[in-house]
């Protein structure tokens, strides 16, 4: 009999034995979480700094009941991608690809989703009106978009140049992303508390079920609204689409789980060459096993609830209730400038000094999340071209490093075209509408393969089956939503 996972054509998986958990105490969780706090980190630089306060400062923070949704509804998400990789050792995208009809169709179709979402460097571009707005003291305009090029430019190929060094690249994403996310949100708690008033935080609050305490009732979707902007702010409230798939393959280089069998992507600069699997493990039904198999489980449930989870929803709430402080409701704000809106705001009420540290904050979150961002792309390419050709396996001595570095370049190639294509802010938004649809196919494709592919003792229980195909619906949606907008 034929095994399951082989029927598009890719290898069994061969049996190993279950790398024992971590059992940290206190401060050791620090060192033993990490892939929750990349992909917050990359969430913190798009829905709750950019497409968050658009929408709020638009239609009020009625519209953080999308948020509070999102990113429950996420972080379930999440832990079903990590199940797999945990059992499997692979990243979900190999598990796609063993789905019919073939692997080669769901590598091109998964390679097209992770181009149309995050192919273009839509953080890079709002980090340079940050930049902008820090040298020259004002918003860029229309006017001022070569410059604002050539620094986005300039950005792009710094992040570029981050991941060439360091032992391994999961491993500098994790400590630069801590260092971030404790800054970012250690400063905007200290800014919330001095600046928004108690009126506010009652209504930011209230709209976490969408209730406007103005009106004194639940506004869900505001009248004439911009199904452009409110189906990318779902999309990307926490993170969003690819950049969620993405987890598993830093879970896989994190080692946790059958991670810990399958190997890493190195650095160019600082790593060695690594054996990476192409195909993943699974292990005996087992007391002993299984005890392991629940171990790794409380790490994953504190990786993603207690990092993920907690940080993206004080990530958009502290932001959110400082842009409706400063900025006058029913405000605009995408344009070149989006990204120092807030700076330039603080500016107009008397404070340029608490300006220029938002400005500051602004840069540095936008880098960090075009860093991320280009490295999870890269990184998830890399690994469905691995998984896929034996030729490219076999190139220059099996050696990941040349496929993961071969993959950047192109990506640096057509970053530097795309960002002359339209402003970062659209581009930003068209990625946030693709990743709804990217949620909608991966969720009901990852309930397949999570309740069929996987052993049994490894499969999600009812309650966590019924989470994802409410995440198809929750963002099938919004999808809708926007289409018809466009097709209207």
């Amino acid at each position: 009999m034929t095994d399951l996972e082989t029927r598009s054509g890719l290898p069994a998986w061969t049996r190993a034995e279950l790398p024992a958990p971590p059992n940290p105490r206190g401060l050791q969780w620090l060192g033993v979480v990490g892939p929750g706090v990349i992909v917050l980190g990359a969430s913190i630089g798009s829905g709750e700094f950019l497409l968050g306060p658009a929408a709020f400062v638009k239609y009020g923070l009625t519209m953080l009941w999308v948020a509070g949704v999102a990113m429950v509804l996420q972080t379930l998400f999440n832990q079903e991608l990590m199940r797999y990789t945990l059992a499997t050792g692979e990243p979900a995208v190999t598990g796609f690809m063993r789905t019919r009809p073939r692997a080669g169709f769901w590598a091109w179709t998964y390679a097209l989703l992770y181009f149309l979402q995050v192919g273009w460097p839509a953080w890079a571009g709002t980090a340079a009106g940050a930049f902008f707005f820090l040298f020259t003291k004002r918003l860029a305009a229309a006017a001022d978009t070569g410059t604002v090029y050539a620094i986005a430019i300039i950005l792009f190929l710094v992040c570029v140049s981050v991941l060439l060094v360091g032992k391994r690249i999961e491993r500098t994403l994790e400590m630069l992303n801590w260092v971030l996310v404790v800054c970012i949100l250690g400063s905007f708690t200290v800014l919330t508390v001095w600046l928004v008033s108690g009126e506010t935080l009652g209504a930011a609050l209230a709209g976490m079920v969408g209730y406007s305490t103005s009106a004194r009732e639940f506004r869900f979707i505001p009248e004439g609204a911009d199904f452009f902007l409110i189906s990318a702010f779902a999309g990307y409230s926490g993170a969003g689409g690819v950049i969620n798939i993405t987890l598993s393959n830093w879970a896989r280089d994190r080692g946790y789980g059958m991670g810990g069998v399958a190997g890493f992507i190195p650095s160019a600069v600082g790593g060695e060459k690594q054996t990476l699997a192409h195909s993943g493990f699974r292990f005996d039904n087992t007391p002993a096993e299984l005890a392991k198999w629940r171990g790794w489980w409380r790490v994953v449930a504190a990786d993603q609830w207690g990092v993920f989870f907690l940080g993206a929803i004080l990530g958009m709430l502290l932001p959110a209730m400082l842009y409706v402080t400063f900025i006058p409701p029913g405000t605009d704000i995408r344009g070149y400038g989006i990204a120092a809106a807030l700076a330039q705001g603080m500016v107009d009420a008397g404070t340029p000094l608490l300006g220029g540290l938002v400005a500051l904050i602004g840069a540095w979150v936008l880098f960090k999340t075009q860093l991320d961002i280009v490295e999870g792309m890269a990184r998830a390419i890399t690994d469905i071209i691995w998984t896929g050709s034996a030729r490219v396996r076999s190139w220059r001595g099996g050696d990941v490093r040349v496929v993961y570095y071969a993959v950047l370049a192109a990506l640096v190639c057509w970053g530097i075209v795309a960002l002359k294509l339209a402003q970062p802010v659209f581009l930003l938004q068209l990625g946030a509408n693709i990743a709804g649809v990217v949620f909608v196919i991966s969720s009901l494709q990852l309930l397949y393969v999570n309740t069929t592919l996987l052993p049994e003792h490894c499969r999600p229980p009812l309650w966590r089956r019924v989470g994802l195909v409410l995440v198809a619906l929750f963002y099938g949606t919004f999808v809708i939503m926007w289409l018809r907008g466009v097709f209207s």
